[in-house]
């Protein structure tokens, strides 16, 4: 895939924890490690396309997202 995203990721108080472009694994896969206990929101483009959401990184919460689709 090699794909190039353009990716924004700031923590519940709005500071940046992420801010650059990542490119994708071969597998399409965007691979991402964030603080534990905390909670994130996500933006994500790639060619005019975008992905906004919530994550957290609480004990139980999944290490691996894989239903975000870049609309």
């Amino acid at each position: 895939m090699d794909k190039e995203f353009d990716v924004l990721i700031k923590d519940k108080d709005g500071d940046v924890v992420v801010d650059k472009k990542l490119e994708s694994e071969e597998n399409g896969f965007i691979d991402v490690w964030l603080p534990r206990d905390e909670e994130f929101t996500v933006n994500i483009q790639q060619d005019g396309k975008a992905f906004e959401g919530e994550l957290s990184t609480f004990k139980g919460d999944n290490t691996c997202i894989t239903t975000m689709q870049l609309k």
